[in-house]
């Protein structure tokens, strides 16, 4: 479908918040979008009356901010008038039932990123007005380093450096010590005086061309609130920005003779009473698809065994880090099955040798139906040739961090007083 053109001689259709539209993707492709807001285009100034009111403005002279039915909100985008086809048409009754099978489906992975909980009306009510602060992005691309990244979502860096301010609707990341910047030649000039060239903290990994540095949100706050900031472009969840002094970060990079680059991180509570070895963890799209992410996990699973701990990811995770996660769970667990494959091993031994929760093995075993229930207890059921057909693709390890490369000893964390939990 070609783009409507305005055209002098007819009066253009107006459009409001809410309404479905259909729109035209940069392939040329038609979808259904709703209209989420919409500003004056740039250069365009609003008329006054005699009286001081406001003159009319005509639909072409707007940018209209949507968001793509079905679609995931890393997507949602700005577009000019030309682009919108007209509105979309009533849907009839099967597509309705269709679009409501998807609705439920888009909700249900809502609720696996924390967005909805119906059983508990405060955080619902706190749910919604964080949608509708973050409803739009404010920074529509970041220059990192040797990249420049499309942002995903709302981030809520200073309102001076948002789009409205920003020249050329972009911000400019010093990827080193991770201060942002509206101008090209703000940077080039902090580039000059900037003698950071890894994250602060210590060095606790390096294995080949990679290295993690562990950043405590204590002793380096600015910087783990800039991360956290960074990070939210890319994550559609809460995350805490300034309140980063009870977590360690663990700042994956990719080292060379200019310095270690950030590829990824991921954060972990000091003291976690539910026990999570990793509150968020993020790769940077252009690191993605290339094993990073089982690269922390490992990683964060590792830092386990050596606090002779079992751990779990915080809860909810996201659709794509239940894949991450059930994937990495599936290699460690069948492996171990695998090598001890002449000792039959309990739920609870398998945790203590992979530092995985047992809650954590127990649904992994159920999802690849590997497990029973018989005489009143989980019984492990699986043999020698499933083990081997389940591995025989799986390429996990192939991103796993190298054990003896790490050089980590905890830190002592402070008791915490009068925190009595029933």
């Amino acid at each position: 479908m070609p783009p409507r053109s305005v055209s002098a001689n007819t009066q253009s259709e107006v459009y409001k918040t809410h309404d479905r539209v259909l729109c035209t993707w940069s392939d040329g492709s038609v979808h259904v979008a709703e209209i989420v807001e919409d500003r004056l285009k740039k250069g365009v100034v609003q008329g006054r009356a005699d009286n001081g009111e406001k003159l009319p403005v005509k639909p072409e002279e707007k940018d209209y901010y949507v968001h793509y039915i079905d679609y995931n909100r890393r997507l949602d985008e700005w577009v000019t008038y030309d682009r919108i086809q007209g509105r979309a048409p009533d849907m009839d009754e099967d597509d309705s039932m269709d679009t409501g099978k998807r609705g439920q489906k888009r909700k249900q992975e809502d609720s696996n990123d924390g967005h909805h909980d119906t059983n508990d009306a405060t955080l619902a009510a706190l749910e919604k007005e964080h949608e509708e602060i973050t409803k739009v992005k404010n920074i529509p691309r970041i220059e990192f380093g040797r990249w420049e990244i499309d942002t995903w979502y709302y981030s809520p860096y200073p309102d001076e450096f948002s789009n409205e301010n920003l020249r050329e609707d972009k911000l400019y990341l010093c990827e080193f010590c991770l201060r942002y910047m509206k101008k090209a030649k703000t940077l080039e000039r902090h580039k000059r005086k900037c003698d950071l060239r890894h994250p602060p903290g210590d060095e606790i990994y390096r294995y080949n061309n990679l290295s993690i540095f562990e950043v405590d949100g204590k002793d380096n706050k600015l910087y783990c609130q800039n991360l956290c900031l960074l990070a939210k472009l890319f994550l559609d969840h809460k995350t805490l920005y300034y309140d980063v002094e009870p977590f360690l970060f663990y700042i994956l990079t990719e080292v060379d003779e200019k310095g270690c680059h950030v590829v990824g991180y991921f954060s972990k509570e000091k003291n976690s009473p539910e026990e999570y070895n990793l509150a968020c963890i993020l790769t940077l799209p252009p690191y993605q698809r290339k094993g990073y992410g089982k690269f922390l996990i490992s990683f964060s699973y590792e830092l386990s065994k050596i606090e002779n701990k079992v751990g779990s990811p915080e809860k909810p995770l996201s659709d794509l880090g239940k894949l991450s996660y059930r994937s990495y769970w599936t290699y460690v667990i069948l492996s171990t099955l695998r090598d001890y494959k002449n000792n039959a091993l309990s739920l609870r031994q398998l945790s203590q040798i992979t530092a995985i929760k047992v809650e954590d093995i127990l649904s992994t075993l159920q999802a690849l139906n590997l497990i029973k229930f018989w005489k009143g207890q989980h019984v492990i059921a699986v043999s020698q040739k499933v083990i081997d057909e389940h591995l025989l693709n799986n390429k996990s390890a192939e991103r796993f961090c190298n054990p003896e490369a790490i050089r980590w000893i905890p830190k002592p964390q402070p008791v915490m007083k009068n925190n009595k939990r029933g």
